[in-house]
C-alpha cells in the first residue's frame, strides 16, 4: 500500500545552521521534536571534507539517525561544471564527480541523490552501473524556470525513458505550482523599490491560470509590450528576469511521470496564521499524489528566508514548524 511521508530538507534552516544557531544534531532533534519522518541532506555543507568523509563523521551521522529514528531520505547534489575559471568540467570529470557522490550515499544509507537542475543527460548511462551497485538512485529536480518546457529538462527525461531503469527519476519541487505570486517576494522587492504595477501584473497572469515564464515563451521569448510598460524603477530591471521561476502548471502535468517521480520539495514561502501557505495549494497536491498512489516523502523546502525584511527575525523554524503540522494535518484527513 503506498503512503505518502514527511520530510524537511535541512536547506530551509539554512541560515540558523551559518549563523551557528543550530548545529546538524540540533536540526535533526528539531525534526523529531515536530514529528517529521524523513531527512533531506546537503552533503556539501554539513558533512565535512563531502564527499570524501572520514569514518569518525559517517559514524556521527548514523548516531544522529539512529538516535531521532528519522530515515535518511536524499542527498542534494550539485554538479560545479563551472570548478575552474579557464573551462567547463569535461563529461569524464562529471561524471567522477557524481560517482564519488554516489559512494557518499551509500556510506550516510542515502539511497537516493537529487541533481540539481540542468544536470546534463548524458550522466545518466555511464552512472547506472555504480547506481545498482550502491543501491542509490539519482534523480533530476524539475524546478520553476527549468521545468517542463525547457530542452535540457527534456533532454533527461528522454534519456529517462530510454534508459527505463528504476536507478533514474525525477524530483518535483512544488514552485512549479503556484496559484499566486508569493506575497513575501512581493513585500521584499517594493521594499528594494521595485513597483507595485509590476507585481499587479503578475497577479493577473496568475489570476488568469498562467505566469510570466509561459507567457514569454509564448511570445518568442521576448516580453509582452504591456509587462514592459510596468517595468518602472531600476529593482524592476534587475527582478522581471527572476519572475519566471514561480510557474503555475496544473497537477495533471505530472500525470505521465508519475512512475518516474521520486521525491518533492514542498517549496515554500509563507505559511499563513489560518493555516495554509499563501500561494500554493498544498492540500490539492497531497489529494493529486494519493489518487495517483505515489509512496515516498514530500520534503519541506522554505525559501522565505531569503525575502525576510530589514530589521524582522528570520522565522526558519516557526515556518517550518508551521508547514510540516499543516502537511502532517493534511495526510492524516486523507490517508487516515
Amino acid at each position: 500500500m503506498s503512503r505518502i511521508k514527511t520530510a524537511v530538507s535541512l536547506y530551509s534552516l539554512q541560515d540558523e545552521y551559518l549563523n551557528h544557531r543550530m548545529n546538524l544534531a540540533d536540526m535533526m532533534n528539531f525534526l523529531k521534536e515536530h514529528h517529521v519522518e524523513g531527512v533531506e541532506i546537503l552533503p556539501d555543507q554539513m558533512i565535512k571534507n563531502a564527499p570524501y568523509p572520514v569514518e569518525e563523521d559517517v559514524a556521527l551521522w548514523h548516531q544522529l539517525l539512529e538516535e531521532t529514528g528519522i530515515e535518511p531520505v536524499i542527498a542534494d547534489v550539485f554538479l560545479n561544471t563551472n570548478l575552474y575559471n579557464n573551462r567547463q568540467l569535461t563529461k569524464r570529470e562529471c561524471i567522477d564527480l557524481l560517482i564519488e557522490e554516489i559512494k557518499q550515499a551509500n556510506r550516510l544509507g542515502i539511497k537516493l541523490i537529487r541533481l540539481v537542475s540542468m544536470v546534463p543527460y548524458w550522466v545518466c548511462e555511464p552512472l547506472l552501473p555504480y547506481c545498482e551497485k550502491y543501491d542509490v538512485t539519482i534523480a533530476l529536480e524539475i524546478h520553476a524556470g527549468m521545468a517542463f518546457d525547457e530542452p535540457e529538462t527534456l533532454h533527461f527525461i528522454e534519456e529517462m525513458k530510454r534508459l527505463d531503469s528504476p536507478y533514474v527519476g525525477l524530483v518535483i519541487d512544488t514552485g512549479i505550482f503556484c496559484k499566486k505570486f508569493p506575497r513575501v517576494v512581493v513585500n521584499y522587492e517594493i521594499n528594494n523599490g521595485a513597483s507595485p504595477e509590476m507585481f499587479a501584473y503578475l497577479d493577473r497572469l496568475f489570476e488568469k491560470g498562467t505566469d510570466l515564464h509561459r507567457v514569454v515563451k509564448e511570445n518568442n521569448g521576448e516580453y509582452p509590450e504591456d509587462f514592459k510598460q510596468v517595468i518602472k524603477t531600476k529593482e524592476d530591471q534587475m527582478f522581471a528576469p527572476l519572475c519566471d521561476g514561480y510557474e503555475n502548471y496544473p497537477f495533471s502535468v505530472m500525470d505521465e511521470y508519475i512512475p518516474y517521480i521520486k521525491h518533492f520539495h514542498i517549496k515554500m514561502f509563507e505559511m499563513t496564521p489560518e493555516g495554509p501557505e499563501y500561494s500554493m495549494d498544498y492540500k490539492g497536491l497531497l489529494e493529486y499524489l494519493h489518487e495517483k498512489n505515489y509512496d515516498g516523502y514530500v520534503a519541506t523546502e522554505y525559501e522565505g528566508n531569503r525575502f525576510t525584511l530589514p530589521g524582522k527575525p528570520m522565522q526558519e523554524k516557526e515556518q517550518v514548524a508551521a508547514n510540516q503540522k499543516y502537511l502532517q494535518a493534511c495526510l492524516k484527513e486523507i490517508q487516515g
